[in-house]
């Protein structure tokens, strides 16, 4: 898994989203390149921006106790498994915006650096470490770009 708090990792990482084109193809799955690339947003927005309702006492129990392992541990996402509503991406996107504002989340959070998220307060899960944070955007990311062979 990259280290997405390291420069070169996220060059690397940059590298292989910047393969992708409008055209490319999924090997699983039903979303579109695009759909994919705003997608992976989501875990961005869910972490800097104020768009999504933080779930209430109860389901972020429940998250906690069923997901938080899942998401942020070391084993691998299936193919075609299930996700989050807030995660669907049904509707068209532009490739190249989603693909810039992408890349632009990946940078921002290697600029904050891993100390700045060590102890933070999650969208979902409450408080993870630097190395949860870094799993759960690594392994995201790195799901769905193989997913489109990149």
């Amino acid at each position: 898994m990259k280290d997405l708090f390291k420069e070169e990792e996220v060059q690397e990482t940059i590298k292989r989203i910047n393969t992708l084109t409008a055209e490319t193809n999924g090997l699983w799955g039903k979303m579109h390149v695009s759909q994919m690339l705003a997608h992976c947003c989501v875990a961005y927005e869910m972490t800097y921006e104020n768009k999504y309702p933080k779930p209430n006492a109860i389901k972020k129990a429940l998250l906690k106790t069923f997901v938080k392992k899942a998401v942020v541990g070391d084993k691998p996402y299936p193919k075609n498994g299930r996700t989050a509503p807030e995660f669907l991406i049904t509707d068209n996107r532009d490739f190249e915006l989603e693909r810039k504002r992408l890349i632009q989340y990946i940078e921002k959070t290697q600029k904050l650096g891993a100390e700045y998220f060590n102890n933070k307060e999650s969208h979902s899960f409450g408080k993870l470490t630097k190395k949860e944070w870094n799993t759960m955007f690594s392994k995201h990311l790195d799901h769905h770009l193989t997913q489109f062979g990149v």
